[in-house]
C-alpha cells in the first residue's frame, strides 16, 4: 500500500536540476558500470539505464554499455575495472558503496567516474569536498548527519522507554566508521543505552547476532555496507529467527522481509546518476560537479513481519509511513 512517495536531493551550496528529455545525442557513447554487489544490473542500474533512456541515451542506438560485477567479491574489482579502462570509456559508472569507485579511481585518473551511492566519499578518500570534489569522480552520496539519530528515534518509538539498542555493523568501511560516530552522539543526547557489534563477512553474521541476542539488547539497527547488503537474505533469516525487531537503511530488507527501513530512495539516486552522466558527456568536469546528499527520506513498514513477531505499529508511526508491506 503506497502511502506518499517524496525524495529531494540537496547539493552542498548548489543544485542540480532534473534536465528534460533531449533529443538524440548524435554521438555513440561508450560507458562501463562496474558493480560489487550480484544482480545490479537487474535492480540499481535499472532505474539509473531508464533516465538515460529518457535522456537520449539508448542502448545498442547511441550507447554502448559494458557492464562487470565482482558478484560481491571485493578483490575481483581491481581487475575489472581495468578491463573497463581497457575498452576506452567515456566514463564509468560505480555502483552502490564505496569499493566500486575506489577502484575505478585507482585503474584511471582520467576517466570520469560517478557512483551512485557511497556513504561518506570524502572520508574514504574520494573527492576533496561536497561541493568540489576536486578530481575525476562525482555523484551521489547517501548520508546525512541526522539519519541514525531518526533511526534510533523510530526504535524507541516501536518499544516505548530506554530499552537496549544493538547497533551492528562493518566497522572497515569509511561509512560505518561515520555513521557509528553520529550513533553514539545522537544516544548520548537521547539517554539511550548502546551496545556495538561488528560484521566484516557475512560468515560472521551468525556469531554477531547470538552475541546481539546474549547481550539482552530488545531492537537492532543496522548500519549496512555493500558487504552486509550482499547478505541481505541471511541477515533477515537470523533476525526473524532471534525474534528481534530491526531497522535497516535500504528498502531492500523490508522487501525480503525486514520490519522496517528509513533511508534514501536508492532507485531516485540512481535516476539523479544518470543525470550526473548526462552533463558530464556533455562537457561538465566531475571535478566542479557537487556531490548531492539526501535531504528527505522514504519510511517503509512490513506489517507482515510485525505480526509474526507480535509487534503492534504505532498508528502514529504507520501515519508517517510512505509504503506499508501488508
Amino acid at each position: 500500500m503506497r502511502r506518499r512517495h517524496f525524495i529531494g536531493l540537496g547539493v552542498g551550496g548548489a543544485m542540480l536540476l532534473s534536465a528534460p528529455a533531449r533529443a538524440q545525442p548524435a554521438k555513440t557513447y561508450r560507458l562501463g558500470y562496474l558493480a560489487l554487489l550480484p544482480g545490479e544490473d537487474k535492480s540499481l542500474a535499472k532505474p539509473l539505464l531508464q533516465r538515460l533512456d529518457e535522456l537520449g541515451y539508448h542502448r545498442g542506438v547511441n550507447m554502448i554499455l559494458d557492464y562487470r560485477s565482482a558478484e560481491g567479491r571485493a578483490e575481483r574489482l581491481p581487475q575489472l575495472a581495468a578491463e573497463l579502462v581497457r575498452t576506452a570509456p567515456d566514463l564509468v559508472i560505480a555502483g552502490f558503496g564505496t569499493l566500486a569507485p575506489k577502484a575505478a579511481m585507482a585503474a584511471s585518473s582520467k576517466i570520469p567516474v560517478v557512483f551512485t551511492s557511497v556513504g561518506d566519499p570524502i572520508g574514504a578518500g574520494l573527492i576533496s569536498s561536497l561541493s568540489q570534489p576536486g578530481g575525476n569522480a562525482t555523484g551521489l552520496s547517501g548520508q546525512a548527519s541526522d539519519i541514525t539519530a531518526k533511526r534510533l528515534q523510530l526504535l524507541e518509538d516501536l518499544i516505548p522507554g530506554k530499552n537496549l539498542i544493538a547497533v551492528l555493523g562493518n566497522p572497515d568501511t569509511p561509512y560505518t566508521a561515520l555513521a557509528l560516530r553520529q550513533v553514539k552522539t545522537a544516544a548520548a543526547t537521547m539517554g539511550q543505552p548502546l551496545v556495538v557489534f561488528e560484521a566484516r563477512t557475512a560468515e560472521q553474521l551468525p556469531t554477531a547476532i547470538e552475541a546481539v541476542i546474549s547481550s539482552g539488547a530488545t531492537s537492532l539497527l543496522l548500519l549496512e555496507d555493500p558487504v552486509l547488503l550482499g547478505a541481505k537474505q541471511q541477515t533477515i533469516q537470523l533476525v526473524t529467527k532471534a525474534r528481534l525487531p530491526a531497522i535497516y537503511g535500504a528498502r531492500d530488507y523490508v522487501e525480503a522481509g525486514g520490519l522496517i527501513s528509513y533511508g534514501p530512495d536508492q532507485r531516485q539516486m540512481s535516476r539523479r546518476a544518470a543525470e550526473y552522466v548526462d552533463k558530464i558527456l556533455k562537457g561538465a568536469s566531475p571535478a566542479n560537479l557537487p556531490v548531492e546528499q539526501p535531504t528527505t527520506f522514504e519510511l517503509i513498514v512490513n506489517l507482515k513481519t510485525a505480526k509474526d513477531l507480535g509487534l503492534e505499529i504505532p498508528a502514529t508511526l504507520l501515519a508517517r509511513a510512505d509504503e506499508v508491506i501488508e
